[in-house]
């Protein structure tokens, strides 16, 4: 098991370490800010593509009983990979947070200190319960509360990360200037497509697989489930939508920017006798 759960362990802060070396190199303008900052959405974007290529693989080799099915990947990515990457990435979310005041001169940034991780939980908060949550309860519910059921589900959510990369290339194109250019406006779009698909119309899908599963209609499959199971994807959900309205608006923003202020009408410089 321990050989097991090394993979992530390993990968994850090897890929993060490895970026951070890298990237000064080639940017040598760029801050601790800006490295930590581009590391972490490289390191967040692989974990993503894997966990998305996991999801698929599971969910098209059980859809034929959603319920009984079974696949190897839905427990063991969570074991490999899932945990190790959480546990990481709060860890990477932290660095990111202590550079970005700390290039800046900070006071309270010249060190790690209780004060500085404080002040990330207290920024950070709805990402880093994010994290929390999903160790503490997808992870007992993979391992131990299914009864060897429901992979198919298990694998639908892992698809929630298929939005993540374009998440990460909108930062990583911001941080190379290139935030005007056709590229950015194009991944803004996928952003909010895969986002609404994958984080938040998919809960609404499983619902309506398993009616279907049990020949009963989606309006139905609240009731039919424990009050358990529909708090804990309430409580996945939730979050999600309100990620969602903040791209709404900044996307928003960003298409009235790139509009631009409407020409002022020429003066009428012509005197009348």
């Amino acid at each position: 098991m321990w050989q097991v759960l090394a993979c992530g362990v390993v990968v994850f802060p090897g890929l993060f370490f490895a970026f951070r070396k890298i990237l000064p190199t080639v940017f040598k303008h760029w801050t601790d800010a800006d490295v930590v900052l581009v590391s972490e959405r490289l390191v967040s974007s692989i974990h993503a593509l894997m966990a998305t290529t996991a999801g698929v693989i599971v969910v098209l080799s059980c859809r034929g009983n959603i319920i009984y099915d079974r696949h190897w990947l839905a427990t063991y990515f969570v074991i490999w990979y899932g945990v190790p990457y959480m546990t990481y990435d709060i860890f990477a979310m932290y660095l990111s947070h202590y550079y970005r005041y700390h290039v800046k001169g900070h006071e309270d940034y010249k060190q790690h200190s209780l004060r500085t991780v404080n002040s990330f939980v207290r920024k950070e908060f709805l990402l880093v319960l994010h994290h929390i949550a999903l160790l503490t309860i997808l992870l007992p519910i993979t391992l131990f509360f299914r009864k060897d059921q429901g992979d198919f589900f298990i694998g639908c959510l892992f698809l929630t990360e298929l939005s993540t990369p374009f998440v990460s290339l909108g930062k990583i194109l911001i941080q190379l200037s290139l935030q005007d250019c056709w590229l950015h406006k194009a991944n803004g779009g996928m952003v909010l497509v895969t986002f609404f698909m994958c984080r938040i119309a998919l809960f609404p899908f499983m619902y309506w697989m398993y009616g279907r599963h049990y020949g009963i209609p989606l309006y139905s499959v609240p009731f039919h489930l424990p009050l358990s199971t529909n708090l804990g994807n309430s409580c996945i959900l939730a979050p999600q939508v309100y990620w969602f309205v903040l791209l709404c608006r900044k996307g928003y923003r960003l298409y009235q920017r790139s509009r631009g202020p409407p020409s002022p009408p020429a003066a009428n410089t012509s005197k009348e006798d």
